[in-house]
């Protein structure tokens, strides 16, 4: 008998595991959020706001704004390039002022506290990347409006938009988990659990690398 149906490849398996991947990082964006907001419950205090605004702006907006530009599990896959790119722009905007507001929540609460400011790496790192994401909002915006960008490829400033996206996201997710090694978080959860909840940050970073690398050698390879 002559099976018409052949094995599926090794490129298909990629994808659907490619597919697999975007749609549980979603669910990890949404699930980390929805815990940090549970543990901190922002209000109470202070301090309260710190987590809950860095959680939304590093974890859930800049992810799914990169997101947004995946071939397999982008939530507006069907809309235009341009119009993903807009809302990419609002999404990180909606990061870096969520990054902005728990910065000022943890300098003010260390202010009514009496107590030194960016004094350990999870300080220092969180300023940094509140800086860079705030810098890659204004960057972006000759990327939005191409009249801006005279005299400039767009090719390449995209290409340098990506790689310092990139950068910008590691420094973030660099930054959350050192805060996920502060004596607050810890004493919330047992050791198990806390190794569970740095796997969420640790894949969808390794998600969101593969994305951005397999985007541009994809497009280096058809300018070749």
């Amino acid at each position: 008998m002559v099976h018409n149906k052949e094995p599926l490849s090794e490129s298909g398996i990629y994808r659907y595991a490619r597919a697999a991947s975007a749609v549980l990082t979603h669910f990890i964006c949404i699930a980390f959020t929805v815990l940090i907001t549970l543990l901190s419950r922002p209000g109470t205090s202070w301090f309260s706001w710190h987590p809950f605004f860095m959680t939304l702006a590093f974890f859930f907006f800049m992810t799914e704004a990169i997101l947004l530009f995946s071939p397999h599990g982008s939530p507006i896959k069907t809309l235009p390039h341009k119009t993903k790119g807009r809302v990419h722009w609002v999404l990180q905007c909606l990061c870096a002022s969520c990054g902005v507001l728990g910065l000022a929540a943890i300098f003010y609460n260390k202010h009514l506290n009496d107590k030194s400011h960016f004094t350990s790496w999870h300080g220092l790192l969180g300023l940094i990347t509140v800086c860079a994401v705030v810098l890659q909002c204004l960057a972006a915006v000759p990327l939005i409006y191409h009249s801006l960008a005279k005299g400039w490829s767009l090719a390449k400033l995209k290409r340098y938009h990506a790689a310092s996206g990139l950068v910008t996201y590691l420094l973030g997710s660099t930054s959350l988990l050192l805060g996920l090694c502060s004596t607050w978080f810890t004493a919330f959860v047992g050791e198990y659990t806390w190794y569970l909840v740095v796997l969420c940050p640790a894949l969808s970073t390794l998600v969101i690398m593969n994305q951005i690398t397999n985007a541009y050698m994809a497009r280096k390879r058809s300018q070749s």
